[in-house]
C-alpha cells in the first residue's frame, strides 16, 4: 500500500499530465484517492490540475471533516458518493477531457449505455457507460444520481458536463479516464460512417475474461 505522500506526490504528477495533455484546461476537473487511514486526499477548489503542490491537498476525515490543505474541491460529495457505490474504488477522476464533454452533450444517447461498444479496450476498462441527466455543477443531487448508477460500474457520464471515473488505485483510475477520452474521440471519428460494433457475444467473453 503507498504512503499518504507518495499517493500526493502521485496526485499532483497525474494532475500536470492531464493538464500538459489538454485532458483537463484552466481549474477544471477535480481528483480524490483513498488514503491508507481511511480519510481522503482531495484537490482544492479553484485549483489548476497543472499547478497541485502535495501539502495543499485537501485531506477530508471519514465523516467528511476538513482536517488539512485547502478548501477542498466544491464536488467532493460526487467524490464520496463513488467511495460509497464501490467497495472497490480507491480512486476517482472527474475530468472535462474535450471528447467525453463532447459526447455528454449529444442528444438522444441512450441512458443505460451511451456509448456503443467500439473496442476491446473500452469493454475491459469501462464496460458499460451510464448518462446521469443533467444537473447545475455543484449541486448535490449529483452525488445521488452517482448512487444509482455507478454500482456495478467503473464510470458516470454527466449529461452537458463530463465524465466522473473510478480506480482500485489513482493510476488505475487516470487509465480508465484516457481509455474513456480516446473511446469518445474514436465514437466522434467514427460518425457518419458504417461502423462494425463488438458483438454481444465478443463483449462478454471479454467481461468474463476480465
Amino acid at each position: 500500500m503507498q504512503s499518504e505522500n507518495e499517493i500526493r506526490n502521485k496526485m499532483v504528477q497525474t494532475g500536470r499530465s492531464f493538464f500538459e495533455r489538454g485532458l483537463s484546461g484552466g481549474s477544471s476537473g477535480n481528483m480524490s484517492a483513498l488514503l491508507p487511514d481511511g480519510c481522503l486526499l482531495v484537490t482544492p477548489t479553484g485549483s489548476s490540475l497543472g499547478g497541485l503542490i502535495p501539502e495543499r491537498l485537501s485531506k477530508i476525515s471519514p465523516n467528511g471533516e476538513h482536517i488539512s490543505g485547502d478548501k477542498p474541491t466544491k464536488e467532493v460529495f460526487m467524490h464520496q458518493a463513488c467511495y460509497a457505490s464501490r467497495p472497490d474504488c480507491k480512486a476517482v477522476v472527474h475530468l472535462h477531457s474535450p471528447y467525453a464533454v463532447a459526447i455528454s452533450c449529444l442528444a438522444d444517447l441512450q441512458p443505460d449505455d451511451c456509448l456503443p461498444a467500439i473496442t476491446p479496450y473500452f469493454v475491459m476498462r469501462i464496460g458499460s457507460l451510464p448518462l446521469a441527466p443533467y444537473i447545475k455543477p455543484g449541486s448535490e443531487v449529483i452525488g445521488e444520481q452517482i448512487r444509482t448508477l455507478l454500482p456495478g460500474r467503473v464510470a458516470v457520464l454527466l449529461a452537458n458536463h463530463g465524465p466522473v471515473v473510478t480506480g482500485k488505485s489513482l493510476d488505475d483510475a487516470a487509465n480508465n479516464s484516457e481509455e474513456l477520452e480516446d473511446s469518445c474521440r474514436l465514437f466522434l471519428m467514427l460518425k457518419g460512417h458504417k461502423v462494425r460494433l463488438l458483438t454481444e457475444e465478443e463483449r462478454l467473453a471479454l467481461i468474463n475474461k476480465n
